[in-house]
């Protein structure tokens, strides 16, 4: 249960000031989110000072000033459209003329007498030589002159919500802040010379200069650590559990990984034996493995993946590998049984779209222990999916599930062991946010033979030289992958952005290209990537154009260029990932990275590290630069939490105090009793990590 003196917190944010149903919508948008903690999250960005009030015939235009004026007439608009202008003058006599083109004459008359003065604050334009202010932002008497010169901050906005309210809103929640337990360590807020948490809140909702923006003063640096300590609060719960938590033993013989590795067209990289050895070392243990594979694009973790699941197989275990999309799962399928035949490993497939009879077959082989390894989607969760033994538990490409979906799998068997993989290279700051709670191994270096892919940043008005380009590669053999740009957030104009080009190519090289996208159904996706794979004369595509939706796991050696259209709309992520489609034979490779101009900083940048790196590191780490640490991985993390307040850029340092506090303070209270666990219960909550630490739990 959340604690009581939260309850305010978590309310709708229509209990605040000036917030009704109607304008909830875009407080939402702007606070992202439509509680009253959304709010206090929302941090002003910038600030008005109207302490500036020069004489008028100095003000600058375009420029905040607060103006003393004497009102000397007033002049009605005479026809629709036109605006009520009001004529005014300050102490030296400057005109000065107030415009407004909406409201009615008898509510500016009323505001500003004739012969009377007013204080009045505002931007400042100037007209023909002339002072002018549109729609000034305060009007009062000069008695209430202290109300308006003071600095204002500015909050971030969304179309049609006035920027007062959203101030009002933050202010009307400062003042029901409740009064919390202290739970960061003393001996830490000494150190660091931060305020409680009131005061910095207080703080930085009210910025006196531009220095006090800086998400490095001590309030906002406090507010961050809050967030960062909260979320390794929860992952060190989560690693406490799963370290308590009895495992398998799963102990290798050699029976199946001998043949498997005997029959690989390659030997394995000193890197995969590294990495074996610590997965095959964490399943022999007493304890329960969760460790996160972290491996580039072509580096071999499925090789890896596949002597851990034998691994398991010998010990008298099953195994599950679940990845993110029917066309990846498939793909696997055909890599594993293939990889897994010299072996006599038995696989099933189980997703969305087997029919009825062929499903039933592969469950009862499953719950009979007839399979060793199940491959598959999303429907490996479903109630009816049971093993005899599972023990074993592979998620591919882990960010596109939650963490209760990782858990949901390995509650189907006893002490399961549990592999994560990503080809999404993770920038350090980003692994301890996210992944705290696992083991980690990375494999850095590609199999031997692999040349560097080249990548070429061309203009898009080079189009028909790149058709041409296109038209020799296909001449020679090879094939060719299309991306088409992200035309926005929705599918279907990607989708006839893709239709457009596959048409257009279509003309000039007739029926050698292909098309696929997110909208196509699943056996049409895999007809659209068994043409482009093939090699009969008769049936097959060279070009294939497509949406992101091969973004993963699409795995053709033919292919040896990729084209992305309007590269610059990708981010530096995705780019990586879309780039890793080749280059995965022996032949040569190529990107070429279309762009239209103007282009702009950020996106020039990213085509920059683009053609200077391929490693995936060293990107992922300028991804999370230039993009910063919200969205680094790419997608929105499927229950995983989104940082509100801190910066992982900025704030980095902190993540790791953060990290040692947390396991100090569950060494000592492992259950959270006591003040100082209730200290630290109310953070959870606060941060809405509770969440986080019921799923884990389950675990």
């Amino acid at each position: 249960m959340r604690p009581e003196p939260l309850f305010p917190l978590f309310a709708e944010a229509t209990t605040l000031p000036g917030i009704g149903p109607r304008v909830l919508k875009l407080v939402a948008r702007a606070a992202h989110g439509d509680r009253v903690i959304n709010v206090l999250w929302t941090l002003p960005i910038a600030l008005v000072d109207r302490r500036h009030a020069p004489p008028a015939a100095q003000a600058a235009a375009g420029r905040i000033a607060t103006f003393d004026l004497a009102i000397l007439e007033h002049q009605p608009a005479e026809r629709p459209r036109q605006p009520h202008r009001v004529r005014a003058a300050d102490p030296d006599g400057t005109p000065v003329t107030l415009v407004f083109f909406h409201g009615r004459a008898e509510d500016w008359r009323r505001l500003m007498p004739e012969g009377e003065r007013r204080i009045v604050s505002g931007k400042v334009e100037r007209y023909g030589g002339e002072v002018q202010m549109p729609h000034p932002d305060h009007i009062v008497p000069p008695a209430r002159r202290a109300e308006i010169e003071t600095v204002e901050p500015v909050y971030p906005g969304a179309d049609g919500l006035s920027p007062k309210l959203l101030r009002g809103a933050a202010r009307a929640v400062l003042d029901r802040l409740p009064t919390l337990p202290e739970w960061i360590d003393r001996g830490v807020l000494k150190r660091e010379g931060w305020p409680d948490w009131q005061t910095a809140l207080r703080q930085a909702h009210a910025p006196v200069d531009a220095d006090d923006l800086s998400p490095l003063t001590p309030a906002r640096r406090r507010l961050a650590y809050d967030e960062l300590f909260a979320n390794q609060l929860a992952i060190a719960l989560v690693r406490n559990r799963q370290r308590r938590a009895a495992g398998r033993g799963l102990a290798g013989t050699g029976r199946l990984t001998g043949p498997v590795e005997a029959a690989l067209p390659f030997r394995l990289t000193t890197d995969q034996r590294q990495v074996l050895s610590e997965i095959a070392g964490d399943m022999a243990g007493p304890l329960r493995m969760l460790r996160l594979l972290q491996g580039d694009v072509g580096s071999g973790k499925t090789v890896v993946a596949l002597l851990a699941m034998a691994i398991a197989v010998e010990a008298g275990g099953q195994a599950a590998l679940m990845a993110p999309t029917d066309v990846l799962a498939r793909q696997h399928m055909e890599t594993l049984t293939r990889l897994g035949a010299p072996a006599g490993l038995r696989f099933g497939l189980l997703t969305g779209r087997e029919r009825a009879k062929a499903r039933r077959e592969v469950l009862a082989a499953l719950e009979a222990g007839e399979i060793d390894i199940l491959v598959g989607t999303h429907a490996l969760f479903q109630d009816e999916v049971a093993f005899r033994d599972l023990a074993l538990a592979v998620i591919d490409e882990q960010h596109r599930f939650g963490v209760h979906q990782r858990l949901q799998l390995s509650s189907k068997g006893r002490g399961v062991d549990t592999l994560v993989m990503t080809a999404t290279p993770i920038p350090r700051t980003l692994a301890l946010t996210t992944y705290g709670d696992m083991d980690v191994s990375r494999i850095l270096s590609k199999p031997a033979g692999r040349k560097p892919i080249k990548t070429r940043v061309l203009p898009i008005d080079r189009m028909d030289d790149v058709i041409d380009g296109v038209i020799r590669t296909i001449a020679g053999g090879h094939k060719v992958y299309w991306v088409c740009p992200l035309v926005d957030q929705s599918e279907k104009a990607d989708l006839s952005a893709a239709t457009a080009r596959a048409e257009e190519l279509a003309e000039r090289l007739g029926p050698r290209v292909g098309l696929i996208h997110g909208q196509m159904k699943g056996p049409d996706k895999d007809a659209a990537i068994a043409r482009f794979r093939s090699t009969n004369a008769c049936d097959r595509t060279d070009v294939l154009v497509a949406t992101t939706v091969i973004e993963v796991g699409v795995d053709v050696p033919d292919a040896t260029v990729i084209i992305i259209e309007h590269a610059e709309r990708f981010g530096l992520a995705q780019l990586h990932q879309l780039r890793g489609r080749v280059g995965r034979g022996d032949d040569q490779a190529s990107c070429l990275l279309l762009y239209a101009s103007p282009l702009g900083e950020i996106a020039r940048k990213r085509l920059e590290v683009m053609r200077a790196t391929e490693d995936g590191f060293v990107i992922a780490e300028e991804d999370l630069r230039l993009r910063g640490g919200g969205d680094a991985l790419g997608t929105k993390q499927s229950g995983e939490p989104e940082m509100r307040l801190a910066d992982l850029d900025i704030h980095g340092d902190l993540i790791e105090i953060a990290q040692a506090q947390a396991r100090l303070e569950i060494e000592r209270t492992p259950e959270l009793d006591g003040p100082r666990g209730q200290a630290l219960r109310v953070l959870l909550y606060l941060f809405e990590r509770d969440q986080a630490v019921r799923y884990l739990r389950s675990g």
